[in-house]
């Protein structure tokens, strides 16, 4: 699980802004690709070597990239709005997808960009072969807040914003832009469940019991409510992060899932 490889980082634009990415591997002829979606406080860097093991694993590319505000891409400018996780699922990653002839997709997303996901997918104006969600979020908890609250001191009085700053252009930019708008009071009635039944592609969900971000109700809400088969993988003993927390386990769940769905995928219009 210590793979490393060298990959070359390229820039595109997306609504409006620049983002960095990079490929696991160049992609072939018209084979699917695994589009990793970070979390919030995530980047293209942060997923460190996941997306060459999945890539590999599964023998897919994989697509990965940072997000407006985070790693090396454009730095955040201003405060999020409480519709940051839809814009990005309904017009920045339509543009990505759209420049980078992305037409046969496996959303790998984590935390918000397992949200991002959903929305994506839902919306179905680009075809989405399956989704990954990893510590998803389709409402917000008590525990959500009290975690986020929990950061913002930690950010102030520990090595956090050390830690962070080495991963983000700004990183009091990307922290404080995370940090401020699930802090907002008009975030806690944020909900994308109006989303899920208009998710009909397999959905592997992937949650830890001690997730300080989330419960299980997340989970249930996704295969009460989801219209495409939902499966589950609940891991004891791991945090926001099963990816690194039991990242064999992780690594070998969805390397099953992405193969049980590579069937051929059923083609919609696709608007440019």
């Amino acid at each position: 699980m210590s793979a490393r490889f060298d990959h070359v980082v390229q820039h595109v634009v997306a609504a409006g802004h620049r983002l960095e990415y990079f490929w696991t591997r160049e992609r072939r002829d018209r084979e699917p690709v695994l589009i990793f979606l970070h979390e919030g406080l995530g980047s293209a860097a942060l997923w460190r070597d996941f997306p060459a093991q999945l890539a590999g694993a599964t023998g897919l590319p994989g697509l990965v990239y940072s997000r407006y505000g985070h790693g090396a891409s454009d730095v955040l400018e201003g405060d999020r709005d409480v519709t940051y996780m839809h814009d990005e699922a309904l017009v920045s990653l339509p543009e990505l997808r759209s420049e980078l002839a992305l037409d046969d997709v496996i959303l790998v997303g984590h935390s918000d960009g397992a949200s991002i996901a959903l929305i994506h997918a839902a919306a179905a104006d680009w075809p989405v072969r399956s989704v990954i969600l990893e510590a998803p979020h389709v409402v917000v908890e008590d525990l959500t807040i009290a975690s986020i609250e929990d950061a913002a001191k930690a950010y102030m009085n520990s090595t956090l914003a050390e830690r962070i700053a080495r991963h983000h252009a700004d990183g009091a930019k990307t922290f404080f832009g995370w940090n401020r708008v699930w802090l907002n009071p008009a975030f806690r009635s944020w909900s994308i469940e109006e989303y899920l039944p208009n998710v009909r592609c397999p959905a592997l969900v992937v949650q830890g019991t001690d997730d300080e971000y989330g419960t299980l109700l997340q989970v249930d809400r996704i295969v009460e409510r989801c219209s495409g088969p939902v499966e589950t993988c609940v891991l004891a003993d791991c945090r926001h992060a099963p990816h690194r927390d039991h990242p064999e386990t992780v690594l070998g769940r969805m390397t099953e899932f992405i193969g049980q769905n590579l069937q051929p995928i059923v083609r919609t219009e696709v608007s440019a």
